[in-house]
C-alpha cells in the first residue's frame, strides 16, 4: 500500500519516502486564475530534494508565463513560482550538499558543478539544468513529482526547474542552495529572483566602478535591484527611466538621481540621457524586455566604451534591432541571467551580504499576502502597485 501523508499547513511527523498531499495554486490555462487545490507530491527520487515553502512571491516571468505570452512554453496543468525560501523535507538518494533541516533558497538556473560552463569561472550558465521555461518535467525521468489529488492522478507541471505555488516541491539537488539558518528568512526569498538579477547585473555582468554612470529603463523589482546595486558600487549618476510617474518617487529609495518619463520627455530619451551624462552613460540596463527599449538604451550609451546590459525577457521571436556595423562604435551589448551568480557556489556569500546591509532588502517587500490571495498577489503586479508581494504559505 502507497504510504500519504497529508499536510494542511502544519506538521505531519515523519513524511520522508511518502507521498504528501498538500494545497498548491495550479494554473489549468493561459489567463485562467490559479485554483487552489490539494494535489500530491511525490518523494524525491536518486539526486532530488523535496522543500517545505515558507514564503514565495511573484515576478514577471511568472506573469508572463501565467498568461502563456509564449506558446511554445505553455503545458497544463502547471505549479508556476520560482521565488521562494523554504526548508529541506527530504533529499533523494546520492543527495549529499542538503539535509532535512537545511534552509534552502530554490535555484531556477541550476548549478550541477561538473558540465563545462559550471567549471568555467565566466559563465554562470548550466548545461544540464541551466533556466528552460520550457521545460515541465524531472530531469530523471521526464515525469512529473505532482498529481491531482483526485482518482484521476493527472500529471501536473512543472516550472522553472523550481514550481514553489506550492507547500511542498521537489527540485533537483543542483537547484537548491543551503543559506545561513540566521538569515531572515522571509527577505531571503528575494534572493531567489528578483534581486539577486538586478543587484549581480550591476556587480557581475557589468562590474560597475565608483564614479561611473548608469540607465535603468524599468523600474520594476529588478530594475530597482540594478539601482541599488550600483548605489552601493558608489555610482555617481543613476538615470531611471519608466512609464509610471510614481517611479521617480519609489526610485529616491533605490539611489535614482534622475527620472525620465518617456511619456513627457520632449526630445528621444536617448538624446535626453545624453544631455544629462555628459555625452551617454557607461553602463544602461534594459529591465523590461521590449527591443524598442533595448534599442534606446544601447543609443543611451557612450561611444566608444559603452555597455548595455539586457534583463528584459523577451516573447517576441524577433531579432535584435542592432546593424552589425553600430558594433564598431565601442558599444556592446550583453545579456545576464540570475545577475551572473552561480547558485550554489555564489549565493551564500551575497546571502551574507544582504543581512549585513550592503543592500537593502526591507524597502523591496512591499506587499504580504496569505497564500490563498495568490490572484490578488498577481493584479497587484500587473496594476504596477507591488514590487514585491510576499505569500506565507
Amino acid at each position: 500500500m502507497e504510504a500519504v501523508s497529508l499536510v494542511n499547513g502544519c506538521s505531519a511527523g515523519n513524511t520522508a519516502g511518502k507521498v504528501i498531499i498538500c494545497k498548491a495554486a495550479v494554473a489549468w490555462g493561459p489567463g485562467e486564475p490559479l485554483v487552489i487545490e490539494q494535489v500530491r507530491v511525490d518523494p524525491p527520487q536518486k539526486m532530488e530534494v523535496r522543500v517545505k515553502i515558507l514564503f514565495t512571491s511573484i515576478c514577471h516571468t511568472d506573469l508572463s508565463a501565467w498568461k502563456g505570452d509564449n506558446e511554445s512554453q505553455r503545458a497544463y496543468p502547471r505549479i508556476f513560482g520560482h521565488e521562494a525560501v523554504g526548508i529541506v523535507e527530504s533529499v533523494g538518494e546520492g543527495v549529499t550538499e542538503v539535509a532535512a533541516g537545511d534552509h534552502v533558497i530554490p535555484l531556477f538556473n541550476g548549478e550541477c558543478g561538473v558540465c563545462r560552463c559550471c567549471k568555467n569561472p565566466n559563465t554562470n550558465s548550466c548545461e544540464k539544468l541551466g533556466v528552460d521555461p520550457t521545460k515541465s518535467t524531472m530531469t530523471l525521468d521526464g515525469k512529473t513529482r505532482f498529481t491531482t489529488a483526485d482518482e484521476r492522478r493527472q500529471p501536473i507541471y512543472h516550472f522553472l526547474n523550481t514550481s514553489t505555488f506550492s507547500e511542498f516541491t521537489v527540485l533537483d539537488s543542483a537547484c537548491v542552495v543551503k543559506i545561513d539558518s540566521e538569515a531572515p528568512i522571509k527577505k531571503m526569498t528575494l534572493l531567489s529572483c528578483g534581486l539577486s538579477t538586478g543587484v549581480g547585473a550591476a556587480w557581475n555582468t557589468a562590474n560597475v566602478e565608483t564614479g561611473s554612470t548608469v540607465a535603468i529603463f524599468g523600474l520594476g523589482a529588478v530594475g530597482l535591484a540594478v539601482a541599488e546595486g550600483a548605489r552601493a558600487r558608489g555610482v555617481s549618476k543613476i538615470i531611471g527611466v519608466d512609464v509610471n510617474p510614481q517611479k521617480s518617487i519609489v526610485g529616491k529609495q533605490f539611489g535614482i538621481t534622475d527620472f525620465i518619463n518617456p511619456r513627457d520627455s520632449d526630445k528621444p530619451v536617448h538624446e535626453k540621457i545624453m544631455e544629462i551624462s555628459n555625452g551617454g552613460v557607461d553602463y544602461s540596463f534594459e529591465c523590461v524586455g521590449n527591443l524598442d527599449v533595448l534599442r534606446t538604451a544601447f543609443l543611451s550609451t557612450y561611444i566608444g566604451c559603452g555597455t548595455t546590459v539586457m534583463l528584459g525577457i523577451h516573447s517576441s521571436p524577433k531579432l535584435l534591432p542592432l546593424h552589425p556595423m553600430e558594433l564598431f562604435s565601442g558599444r556592446k551589448v550583453v545579456a545576464s541571467i540570475f545577475g551572473g551568480f552561480k547558485g550554489r557556489t555564489q549565493l551564500p556569500h551575497f546571502a551574507k551580504q544582504c543581512t549585513q546591509g550592503v543592500v537593502k532588502l526591507d524597502e523591496f517587500i512591499t506587499h504580504e499576502l496569505p497564500f490563498d490571495k495568490i490572484n490578488e498577489a498577481f493584479q497587484l503586479l500587473i496594476d504596477g502597485k507591488s514590487l514585491r508581494c510576499v505569500l506565507q504559505i
